[in-house]
């Protein structure tokens, strides 16, 4: 005996891939799978990060993943890159980001290992040597990836921090 089809079923499941597509065309969702920083400022939280950075040095030769993005390997590439934008993407939707967006000690680790991979022919004598790497890279580099800090009008800067 041959089962009926479930229409409803069918018609959910055809709707339900309608919407999705719909939505990932409207939001543009393969842009996030890139590294455009461009990409990374589509939430305005983001504004004064990308501004500052835009007018920084490293805008000529780091985009956001490069910097803010595991490198180990393929895998933990793409597993913080969807994990950090499953996590954004939740916090901008129910509206729990905090004002001034701070690096979470993750954040920091991933951040300081990247500056030593790319930079590492100019620090190897650091890493290497016998004092004890107990600063991160923008202790004394702090404009170098996002520039001066309240370069730009957008609020939150907390420019008095960044001032040593």
């Amino acid at each position: 005996m041959k089962r009926p089809l479930n229409w409803p079923l069918l018609i959910g499941l055809l709707a339900f891939v309608l919407a999705m597509g719909i939505f990932a065309w409207a939001a543009d969702a393969p842009a996030y799978a890139g590294t455009a920083p461009e990409t990374c400022n589509n939430c305005h939280v983001m504004d004064s990060q990308y501004e500052n950075w835009f007018h920084a040095p490293h805008q000529a030769w780091a985009t956001c993943a490069d910097c803010h993005i595991p490198h180990d390997n393929f895998f933990a590439y793409w597993l913080y890159k969807g994990e950090s934008g499953m996590r954004d993407v939740y916090s901008f939707t129910t509206l729990g980001y905090p004002e001034a967006i701070r690096a979470n000690d993750e954040t920091i680790g991933i951040v300081q290992e990247n500056c030593i991979r790319c930079h590492l022919d100019t620090v190897e004598g650091m890493v290497t040597g016998p004092q004890p790497l107990d600063r991160n890279c923008w202790d004394c580099h702090r404009s170098v990836a996002h520039g001066d800090r309240g370069l730009t009008l957008y609020p939150y800067q907390d420019s008095e921090v960044y001032r040593k």
